[in-house]
């Protein structure tokens, strides 16, 4: 049975500046809090406390306690600055997160590979590419309007938790697609219970009936679960790119691809950060 050690200050401030960072790389488009969660090696911990918490709170839930109220602090803390931007700029902030997701694609690709490559990890990729990306092409094509409500919300609270639970699939990746994202960021950020209660209540139920089949499924399955994430992430990315916006006029062409190239930037930059911390 595993000791519970006891932390030092420096260390709980440490975790707290951990759990912000994945707070805040839930909710920025393109990043992943899991992701996160494999770079800061706390990804192991997280899933076995929230796939058996009976078994592991006495020994995990003490030091990842920092970890949770920074993830609180961070995701809550950026909310209302991005729906700010969603609201006054919204293909250039559409654009700056397309570049964040494109950029971060060598990145996933990458980790997708870290255990080899088959044929199935190919046809994963393929498959949930093509199906996401019909889907979402269908959504548009027949105007199909999503209306924010509690239903759509506990949606949002299941993209939420998966981005937790499945490193690299980032939540802002399905729901901008259906216009959700925009109310969802800003109805956290204003604290509004209408949005507050069921995104939490769709994240809490994920985690409770997911996290240990998924924990499973890339303990087993780890190439062919990444790359179909990979293709989920590739899909919707290239779906939320404002086509009509760049070719209104050479000024939005110019902006668009000015934002674009700054989030393919900022992702390297992020990439060359991560690569400095053990991973587990």
């Amino acid at each position: 049975m595993e000791k519970q050690q006891k932390q030092s200050p420096a260390m709980m401030l440490l975790r707290l500046l951990q759990g912000a960072l994945i707070g805040l790389g839930a909710v920025l488009p393109g990043i992943s809090g899991g992701v996160l969660c494999v770079i800061f090696g706390i990804y192991r911990p997280v899933m076995e406390l929230l796939s058996d918490p009976k078994k592991h709170y006495k020994t995990h839930l003490p030091r990842l306690a920092p970890v949770f109220l920074g993830m609180g602090i961070g995701f809550l803390g950026v909310a209302n600055l991005l729906a700010f931007f969603l609201e006054r700029y919204p293909n250039q902030s559409v654009c700056l997160f397309v570049g964040l997701i494109g950029g971060m694609i060598p990145s996933l690709m990458k980790q997708a590979g870290e255990k080899g490559r088959s044929k199935g990890s190919w046809i994963s990729l393929l498959v949930a590419f093509t199906v996401v990306l019909g889907l979402l092409v269908g959504l548009e094509l027949f105007s199909v309007q999503v209306t924010p409500s509690v239903l759509w919300y506990l949606f949002c609270g299941f993209c939420l938790a998966l981005s937790m639970i499945a490193p690299g699939m980032s939540f802002s990746t399905l729901l901008m697609p259906l216009g959700l994202y925009t109310p969802f960021v800003e109805g956290l950020g204003r604290l509004r219970p209408s949005v507050l209660v069921p995104g939490v209540l769709g994240a809490v139920v994920t985690i409770v009936l997911l996290a240990k089949a998924v924990d499973r499924l890339f303990e087993r399955h780890y190439s062919i679960a990444f790359h179909a994430i990979v293709g989920v992430v590739s899909a919707a990315t290239l779906v939320i790119i404002p086509f009509r916006d760049m070719a209104s006029s050479f000024a939005a062409l110019f902006s668009d691809l000015i934002c674009l190239a700054v989030g393919i930037v900022l992702a390297l930059a992020l990439d060359r950060f991560n690569a400095r911390f053990p991973k587990e």
